[in-house]
């Protein structure tokens, strides 16, 4: 359980893993004309892919986390990334550093030490966003990452939010009124810029809602 909870806490933030061993990839290109401000707010973590070992072990335990990315007082952006811990909501607060073009940030792992890198691959400010993370630690010790961020309009809610049963996500009405699963061929977008990364099928791994509340 203890190694469990280490490796989500990781991945809810954009991927605080250990030394992986994986073959090193092209660099992600970054979104066109990145519209910061556009890309703030609620976001729900729902696709990962990954060619780690410890991730194709642990990853059928994984499961959907918020995430809200907001301004930073000294610039850059602050995410915020609500996750299951021991059955109770957790959250942790990374701070992404602009590092280059626009839709380009870096990041410190506060358990490695090691500077990661973040980039904003493909968003549509609306429902999605590819996102790509990697970290050079040496030969043969790159990390990589990629990380869809998701968002949907959800219908008009058929029951009051406190009427629902408990332990239950439903179509329970979140922040924005959206909801955290992501459409199908939102999917399979992110499936295939997964591939073009190098990470193969059994390293892409959708996240499941919890079944135990909405993160919000």
């Amino acid at each position: 359980m203890a190694a469990l909870n280490t490796l989500w806490t990781g991945l809810a933030l954009l991927g605080m893993l250990a030394v992986l061993q994986i073959p090193t990839q092209a660099q992600a290109a970054l979104q066109p004309n990145f519209q910061e401000d556009k890309f703030l707010g609620l976001w729900f973590t729902s696709g990962l892919a990954s060619n780690s070992s410890w991730f194709l072990e642990k990853k059928k335990a994984l499961s959907m986390c918020k995430s809200v990315v907001a301004p930073a007082a000294d610039g850059g952006l602050n995410l915020t990334s609500t996750f299951l811990r021991k059955d109770q909501c957790e959250t942790r607060t990374l701070l992404l550093r602009p590092a280059g073009p626009p839709g380009c940030y870096s990041y410190t792992s506060p358990h490695w030490s090691s500077n990661h890198e973040v980039s904003v691959v493909e968003t549509d400010y609306e429902a999605y966003a590819l996102l790509y993370t990697e970290s050079f630690r040496g030969p043969g010790q790159d990390f990589c990452m990629a990380t869809l961020y998701s968002t949907c309009p959800t219908p008009a809610p058929t029951a009051r939010p406190e009427a629902r049963p408990t332990g239950q996500l439903g179509d329970s009405p979140s922040l924005g009124g959206r909801t955290q699963a992501p459409k199908a061929e939102i999917k399979e977008k992110f499936a295939t810029f997964a591939k073009a990364q190098g990470f193969t099928e059994d390293g892409i791994v959708f996240l499941p809602q919890t079944g135990e509340g909405p993160l919000i």
